[in-house]
């Protein structure tokens, strides 16, 4: 008898091996297609959207995901189609961190809007975000006063003199 010694794979194993996380995943997804059908399918407005989707922000924020909270609060909920709802982010660090919490909001919708067919799509703002610098204390109060009108008054109200 010959002794051989391999250096390399000398063939092809033709069995496959079984992964259970696949087989799992198989069976959440016909479970999924197969019940899909039995679910409300109600139509819903955008108020109604608005609604729910402000009450599960303030819910998320509850939990301390204020990243997912201030991407739900910034802009509101875009409709893309019928049963389409997008999400706008700032950048990608938001839309990993919300890719990870998406199929919780998902099924708040579903089940909120009574319709089981509702998808949420993420997209990135085409927008660039304006970094503000104040420089002075005049530009802080006035960037501060075009959001908030009333601390022209509390300032004449109280007299108070804005550091220049």
């Amino acid at each position: 008898m010959e002794n051989k010694i391999l250096t390399s794979p000398q063939g092809v194993i033709p069995t496959k091996h079984i992964s259970i996380k696949d087989s799992i995943e198989k069976i959440k997804e016909s479970q999924q297609q197969g019940n899909l059908e039995d679910l409300p399918r109600e139509g819903f407005s955008i108020e109604h959207v608005k609604m729910f989707w402000k009450q599960y922000a303030y819910v998320v924020k509850e939990n301390g995901l204020e990243t997912f909270y201030n991407a739900l609060i910034k802009r509101d909920p875009v409709l893309i189609s019928e049963e389409v709802l997008g999400i706008v982010v700032d950048n990608q660090v938001q839309m990993d961190y919300i890719q990870a919490e998406l199929m919780g909001f998902i099924e708040f919708m579903r089940k909120s809007l009574q319709n089981y067919h509702v998808e949420i799509q993420l997209s990135m703002s085409n927008e660039p975000e304006k970094e503000t610098k104040f420089l002075t204390g005049k530009d802080k109060f006035s960037a501060l006063a075009r959001k908030n009108p009333n601390l022209h008054t509390l300032k004449n109200l109280f007299n108070l003199d804005i550091e220049y």
